[in-house]
């Protein structure tokens, strides 16, 4: 009975034929930003980002590359613009039919497609050109989450002064971690 009542709670949080994504929740020295993750549509990466997540790699990363109409990139630098260190590339998924729209995550990479180790990047605003049925390089860069709370942190992060691309103030990812019950806000 007990078993009874517990799947059909569950079936009320997760409506039928949906399995619940995971959740990280990502704390800056600005505020904090609730991310799903969109496993079934870009397992490699999730499983990669969140490995990186599981390692706490994250922790005391900065966002290094700030474009206030384009993008936030963090991931892969302390906050002595030290380059951490990373584990394999992983293979590129963006043909995943998920867009380059405002709130959305994606993986950053250099110019070879399969590059992208630890870097990330939010989208603040729509870019679908780096979609791969829009981009120039015919490959595009992988979406695998989206903000669902937190987008006034992160546009308090696309707002801090730079030169050039780069933040003259320090904007840091103090952790991000797995949420155990994704419908908490």
């Amino acid at each position: 009975m007990k078993h009874l009542f517990a799947l059909a709670a569950l079936a009320v949080l997760v409506p039928a034929g949906m399995a619940a994504n995971p959740v990280v929740e990502m704390k800056t020295s600005k505020g904090t930003i609730k991310i799903e993750l969109f496993e079934d549509k870009a397992p490699g990466t999730v499983k990669n980002f969140l490995k990186y997540v599981d390692d706490k790699h994250y922790d005391g990363t900065i966002f290094h590359r700030v474009i206030a109409k384009f993008m936030i990139q963090g991931g892969g630098f302390d906050k002595d613009m030290k380059q951490k260190e990373t584990r394999d590339p992983i293979k590129n998924e963006s043909t995943n039919g998920l867009s380059n729209t405002r709130g959305t995550i994606a993986m950053a990479r250099t110019k070879v497609a399969d590059s992208a180790t630890s870097q990330f990047f939010i989208n603040v605003v729509d870019n679908k050109f780096l979609d791969k049925k829009e981009a120039e390089d015919g490959v595009g860069y992988c979406v695998f989450g989206k903000v669902i709370s937190g987008m006034d942190v992160v546009d308090k992060i696309k707002a801090v002064k730079v030169s050039g691309s780069t933040p003259t103030e320090t904007v840091t990812i103090e952790s991000v971690r797995k949420v155990s019950n994704p419908f908490e806000k």
